[in-house]
This record gives C-alpha cells, structure tokens and sequence, in this order.
C-alpha cells in the first residue's frame, strides 16, 4: 500500500467556499471526490464515504466536485445540473444521495418527482434544468478535475494529493491515517 506521494498528481483548484462540503473546514484532512451521478464506480464508493467519515469524525472534511462523463452516462449531466438546482434551494445533499441511491432512473421525469419529494419548488427547479443555469459550475469543476489529472470516476484528493490506491476502505483509512499526521499536506 506504499505510494510514491512525490508523482501523485495535485488538486488544481483548492477547496474553497463553492464547494460542496461535509466536515469542519480545519479538519485534519480534507477528502475530495470528484463523481458522476450515474457512474456505478462512484455508487460503491459513496458508502466507504459514509464509513470514512464516521470512523473520523471532525478530523475528516468531505467534498464532492462533479464530473460527469456524458461519452460514457447520457443522464450524468443532467443529473448534476439537478444536484446544483437543489443546492439553489438549500437541499443539495439530500439530491445528491437521492441521485445516486436512484442511478438508474435520471430521466427528467424521475429528476422531477424527486424535485417534488424533497419539497423543492419545482418552477424554479424546472426553470433551473431548461436553462442549464448551472452548467458554468458543473464546467468549472470538470475543468478543474481535468487540470487535476481526473481521468474518470471516482477520483479521490486526500488533502491535495491524488489517491491512486485502491478506493477499498482499509486502503483509505491508511491513507487519510498517514495524511493527518504530517503524511501529506
């Protein structure tokens, strides 16, 4: 489980008061995951997010940037629009695990009763979609996931650092471990 942290490619774009965030902002180490809402990969990842973040408490911030691969998903687009079409109206993570615990179903009917089951203002979140108002912010982070050496999905930061290393949780507890104490800045 050694990695040459030396060769890991860096995070382009820091984290900052845009981003989608769970954690204290001083947390020992900051966790970042760039995901595409209709990647199965980033699925099973998200619950080894969950064990993560529960194993380490204040000492961990999580944050996700959206990468949609549409070559690849058709809906991961579309989906992410929704996600920042939530984060508009204050429910963005209660879209984001909707979306992925819904994968199969991201058709702009399904993300409107969503909408509608987190009591968005569905207007608003209808004008949102057909307006692609979001899109700038979902293009700001695929360009930045890009300028980062993000291939595809998921790909994880730990405190700046690709992980490169398998996404098993074991495999990130190490790494989070050896980067909150002095193993990574």
């Amino acid at each position: 489980m050694t990695s040459n942290h030396g060769d890991a490619a860096r995070l382009a774009v820091p984290v900052g008061p845009r981003d989608h965030a769970l954690g204290p902002e001083d947390a020992a180490v900051t966790l970042v995951l760039y995901g595409d809402y209709e990647c199965p990969y980033t699925a099973r990842a998200l619950p080894v997010v969950g064990e993560l973040r529960q194993q380490f408490g204040d000492d961990l911030r999580y944050v996700f940037r959206n990468f949609p691969l549409p070559e690849i998903h058709p809906h991961a687009q579309r989906a992410a629009e929704a996600a920042e079409a939530a984060d508009a109206q204050g429910r963005f993570w209660e879209m984001h695990e909707t979306l992925f615990a819904r994968q199969r179903s991201l058709d702009a009917v399904s993300l409107a009763a969503y909408a509608a089951e987190l009591d968005l203002d569905p207007a608003r979140f209808g004008h949102d979609l057909a307006a692609h108002t979001h899109a700038p912010r979902i293009q700001a982070d695929l360009e930045g996931g890009l300028a980062s050496g993000v291939q595809g999905t998921p790909t994880f930061f730990v405190n700046g650092r690709r992980h490169d290393a398998s996404h098993d949780l074991e495999t990130l507890v190490g790494t989070i471990e050896g980067a909150g104490s002095g193993g990574s800045d």
